[in-house]
């Protein structure tokens, strides 16, 4: 019998690998990913408070088009972008959440510093 390895285990230990070394202040809070299958979130985060400051998702009622491709993670990026901005948001630490930088997170990313948002 074939084992396979429980990826999202193996996400979850580097999280908190990473987690153990970003943390969000109030004048730099941490920009969070969660992707899934079908869709991808994004969080501006106060970790001292532990209070979401912005967020965007390919969820939202004002979102157009399917939430698991790259052009969706591009407009989710723009949108927790243009929501910090009104904020007074500038600068963020990136949090990828344990994924690799590429594919739907990187073009999330990129979306966030058209927008505007400084990592």
């Amino acid at each position: 019998m074939v084992k396979r390895p429980n990826t999202n285990a193996q996400r979850i230990k580097r999280h908190k690998r990473v987690r153990a070394k970003i943390s969000g202040t109030p004048e730099c809070p941490r920009l969070n990913v969660f992707r899934s299958e079908t869709n991808i979130y994004a969080q501006i985060i106060d970790d001292t408070t532990g209070h979401t400051l912005a967020a965007a998702s390919s969820l939202d009622k004002d979102f157009e088009g399917r939430g698991s491709n790259v052009e969706a993670a591009k407009k989710v990026g723009l949108a927790v972008a243009a929501r910090a901005k009104e904020k007074g948001i500038e600068t963020v630490v990136f949090d990828r959440g344990g994924y690799l930088y590429h594919g739907r997170v990187k073009a999330l990313a990129e979306g966030a510093r058209e927008g505007g948002l400084a990592f």
